[in-house]
């Protein structure tokens, strides 16, 4: 075990996603990572409250183990931004723009002559009446 530091590391977990249970396992494991490094974290569920949680507690550092909308989406991210508390993961535009995967590829990876794989959006609807892509797919909600 490492020495012991006074960082006080608050690690969101949950949240509203659909994505919750795999946020809960991500966050202990984390959470424990840190313990064992020395750190003072402790896990917090990001629930809508959050704001007055962080606003009241005031941790060093802010470590984002939340998954799916409202964590990576930027809006957690916003809501540190105001607060004034560091923490992990990207910024509110990165977060935003990377959580939208066609205007990642349409707006970043592209402008910036980056290659990546050939990719179609299909709603729900497509997929009852059948696509026209050959496969392997690979589908993301």
């Amino acid at each position: 075990m490492s020495s012991r530091t006074s960082i006080r590391v608050a690690v969101l977990k949950g949240g509203l996603s659909s994505e919750r249970d795999v946020s809960v396992v991500s966050a202990g494991k984390c959470c424990a990572a840190l313990l064992e490094a020395g750190y003072d974290a402790y896990e917090l569920d990001a629930r809508r409250d959050l704001a007055l949680h962080l606003e009241s507690n005031r941790p060093d550092v802010v470590f984002n183990a939340l998954h799916g909308t409202w964590g990576e989406d930027g809006s957690v991210q916003g809501i540190l931004e105001w607060l004034g508390l560091p923490y992990t993961h990207s910024g509110i535009l990165a977060s935003s723009l990377a959580m939208d995967k066609q205007r990642t590829k349409d707006l970043v990876y592209r402008n910036a002559g980056l290659p990546f794989p050939r990719g179609s959006e299909i709603f729900p609807e497509a997929l009852l009446r059948g696509h026209p892509m050959d496969p392997p797919y690979v589908l993301k909600p």
